[in-house]
């Protein structure tokens, strides 16, 4: 069988429907529900990792599954606009947050930018070891990341990737790097 590695989306939360960036936050009863739904379409996998982030957690709960807990699915490092609504941040850092949204190497919230998430994500996804049918659940940005390195493309693709809560990304290992599986 040839291995394959499916990133799933963890469910909506309060705070991603508020357009806020992401803390530890749980999931709403409508993402609970929304991920119990899911748990049918994945029936025969293999191994499941998760995000240590509670809500990709209460994700993998919701759906029935026990992951297994791997630090490089931790979302990306927002720095101090953790908890901040997208409003407030580009209301008062206009400029930071422009710089941040069209240059991967900026990095003005004093967390992770763009280019080291797609590096420490790349990373993992190059020297994991995968069989058969790996589910991964995590965060759009880190489902993102992962596409943009499997493709090769250019850091500054990544804010042209559109990940939703419960959105499944397939991507499968070959003697090239990766392939993206559409589908």
């Amino acid at each position: 069988m040839t291995p394959r590695l499916t990133l799933l989306c963890h469910a909506a939360t309060p705070a991603l429907r508020a357009a806020s960036f992401p803390m530890d936050e749980a999931l709403d009863d409508r993402g609970l529900a929304a991920a119990g739904a899911l748990a049918a379409r994945f029936p025969k996998i293999g191994r499941v990792l998760v995000s240590p982030a509670l809500r990709a957690r209460q994700t993998a709960e919701a759906m029935g599954l026990l992951g297994e807990p791997c630090d490089a699915l931790r979302e990306c490092d927002y720095g101090r606009w953790a908890g901040l609504d997208f409003e407030a941040v580009a209301s008062a850092e206009p400029k930071a947050l422009a710089a941040w949204s069209s240059d991967p190497e900026a990095c003005p919230h004093g967390g992770e930018s763009v280019t080291a998430l797609i590096g420490r994500v790349g990373a993992w996804l190059d020297a994991e070891r995968f069989e058969g049918h790996t589910l991964a659940i995590t965060h759009a940005s880190v489902a993102r990341a992962a596409v943009v390195h499997a493709i090769g493309a250019a850091g500054r693709a990544f804010w042209r990737i559109e990940a939703s809560p419960l959105s499944a990304t397939e991507l499968r290992p070959s003697g090239r790097g990766w392939t993206l599986r559409l589908g």
